[in-house]
């Protein structure tokens, strides 16, 4: 099995999200917008979860996918490169959780 990474994720949904073909999930998605994208994401966490409670790992596995998936294309529609988060997920590793939490601003 060859490795697939996030940023190869990344690149086929950039590659699918205006290519117009009508048979796309990716390019549908696009085109609809960040309120119907943002809308799946939500149910795709909200399947992830309930998958994870049953115990059910192969649902979890399943739902974990769709879940990655339309937070990349969420990031897509709104400009936000997958190396950005990678970027913050990196500064965060030097120090506690609890502490980065307690840094984040108010409000």
């Amino acid at each position: 099995m060859t490795e697939f990474s996030l940023p190869d994720l990344e690149k086929i949904i950039r590659e699918r999200a205006h290519s117009g073909d009508a048979d796309s999930w990716t390019a549908k998605l696009f085109a609809r917008g960040i309120d119907k994208a943002a809308q799946k994401l939500g149910e795709e966490a909200v399947e992830t979860v309930i998958a994870a409670v049953k115990g059910d790992k192969q649902g979890l596995v399943s739902e974990s996918a769709d879940l990655i998936y339309h937070w990349l294309v969420v990031l897509g529609i709104s400009g936000v490169p997958l190396s950005d988060v990678l970027k913050e997920l990196d500064s965060r590793t030097g120090r506690s959780g609890i502490a980065e939490k307690a840094s984040r601003p108010k409000g």
